[in-house]
Parts: structure tokens; C-alpha cells; sequence
């Protein structure tokens, strides 16, 4: 599937999307968007962030990762499957990294995985791609190194920050990966990468020449708290919809509206519930 969309993406009239999933009832959601047609669903680690309430991505574990995208799993029939491995993962040894990489798709029936950073990572992609372990990168903004980065911020702005750039999309492709993010790189540069590789790009806050692009459901669906990138369009407000619906949910319980006698089981017996005045109490 991964050199699917590697040729997909290469071909004269490339198209395809992806969506970053961290939603809590994933299996569901995972159907859903497996049937809305998009190509790829990356169990990102940014569900420590919008699933589990973390300020980072830094604390989610290899564990909490590989529970989630077991279930996505069962939710996905047709789009290639990749997930995050979190930090620490992969920051040691190769050799542990690899049985980390191998736990994703043995346990969670992940597809590929993804790393973040360029050059540094050359070795690592190598060796697992050299297991038959299909690899995404990740370069630009990379969230795992936001301590390292002082922050969420653009790169590539500068000169030399391109050039660097340039190189770690260059040595993530020669060292086997399939596909490389660009995230948060002036539209400029993503352009030039694209051009240059033979491996798809897909932007994140990269401007639309790259060859894919992903989103975060969160952010696509409004179902966040918090202020969204720049580039985040919202194709819908699912917050507001689910806040609505819990309300007139309580609001019915409350009232004495929910259950009705049509939602409740009957014994046969004609006898009448006690039409006192109870309080009623409404639980999710």
C-alpha cells in the first residue's frame, strides 16, 4: 500500500489526503474516515495533546500509542495504516528502536511508521525499512523537539535553515522512506522539496504544491478547546454539535421528557407508575 501511494502520488495528476487521528472512540471514527475516501490515517502522538490532555506530544507512551491504533486498525479496511512512534521510541539504540517499530506492526497492524527529524535519522530509517518496516519522515516542524525548538514555529525561514532542510529531505529519501511530511515550512520551500524528491510530500501548514495533505481530525472537525493553527480550515463544528444535543439530553431528564413510555420495556401489567415528582439525575 505504502508504494501505492508513493505512485499515486508521483503520477501526472497527483491527489491524495490524509487525516491525523487521535479522536476517543477511534474504531468508529476510524470507519468513518476510512469510508469518506481518504488514503492514509496516521494514529498521530498529538492524541496526548487532544485525547489524553497533555501540553505536548513529549509524555504519550509506545503503549498508549499501540492501544490506539489497535483499534483504528479494526476501523480500517482500505487506507494505509501508519502510526507515530512517540519519543523515546526510537532515541536510543537501533537495535531497540526496531523491536519498538516491530510492536507497532505486529500488536497493532500498523502498515508503516513515522519518525521525526532528517539527517539525524538516516540510520534509523535504513535499518528498518532494511526490515521491511515502510517509513514515513517528518521534517520542518517536528512537535517531538519543541523544547530543542524553543516552540511551535515555522522553519526554514532563513537561508541556512532551507538549506538544512533541503538536506534532511534528501537523506530521509536515500535512506528508504516512502513518503516525508513537511510541517510548518514556508510554501516556497515546500514547492522546492516536492520538485526535487521522488518520494510524495505531505504538508501540514506547507502550502498546497506538496504532493498530499494531512490535517488533524480535531482541527477539521472543530472539536477542540483550544486556538488551531493557521493553517487548520474546520470543515465542520462537532464541538458545538455534541455540546447541543448533551444539553437538551439533560434537559429531557430533567424534565421528565426522557424516557418516554415508547423508549421504556413494559412487564404486561396495567399498573401505573407513580407520577410523583422525582428529581432526576443525567448521566453520559
Amino acid at each position: 500500500m505504502s508504494s501505492q501511494i508513493r505512485a499515486t502520488a508521483k503520477s501526472p495528476c497527483p491527489s491524495f489526503c490524509s487525516a491525523n487521528h487521535q479522536l476517543q472512540l477511534p474504531l468508529k471514527i476510524a470507519r468513518l474516515l476510512d469510508e469518506a475516501g481518504v488514503d492514509v490515517i496516521l494514529v498521530g502522538d498529538s492524541l496526548a495533546m487532544v485525547a489524553l490532555g497533555y501540553d505536548s506530544t513529549l509524555p504519550v507512551t509506545l503503549d498508549e500509542m499501540i492501544h490506539h491504533a489497535r483499534a483504528v486498525r479494526r476501523g480500517t479496511k482500505r487506507a494505509l495504516l501508519v502510526a507515530d512512534m512517540p519519543f523515546g521510541s526510537y532515541h536510543s539504540d537501533t537495535a531497540e528502536s526496531l523491536r519498538n517499530a516491530v510492536r507497532f506492526v505486529k500488536e497493532a497492524g500498523v502498515e508503516a511508521v513515522k519518525v521525526e527529524g532528517g539527517e539525524r535519522r538516516l540510520e534509523l530509517i535504513a535499518r528498518l525499512t532494511e526490515a521491511e518496516i515502510p517509513v514515513m519522515g517528518h521534517i520542518g516542524l517536528t512537535p517531538q523537539s519543541v523544547n530543542a525548538l524553543g516552540g511551535y514555529r515555522v522553519q526554514g525561514k532563513t537561508t541556512d535553515g532551507a538549506e538544512q532542510l533541503l538536506r534532511d529531505a534528501r537523506a530521509v529519501e536515500a535512506a528508504g522512506a516512502f513518503a516525508i511530511v513537511l510541517e510548518a515550512v514556508p510554501r516556497e520551500l515546500a514547492a522546492q522539496i516536492t520538485r526535487e524528491l521522488r518520494i510524495p510530500t505531505i504538508g501540514i501548514g506547507a502550502g498546497p504544491d506538496c504532493d498530499g495533505q494531512i490535517l488533524v481530525v480535531h482541527d477539521m472537525l472543530g472539536f477542540t478547546f483550544d486556538q488551531t493553527p493557521k493553517f487548520a480550515r474546520k470543515y465542520a463544528n462537532i464541538g458545538e454539535v455534541i455540546s447541543s444535543a448533551v444539553r437538551t439530553y439533560c434537559e429531557d431528564v430533567r424534565s421528565g421528557n426522557f424516557p418516554s413510555d415508547r423508549e421504556s420495556y413494559h412487564s404486561g401489567s396495567s399498573t401505573k407508575a407513580d407520577k410523583s415528582d422525582p428529581v432526576r439525575i443525567s448521566i453520559c
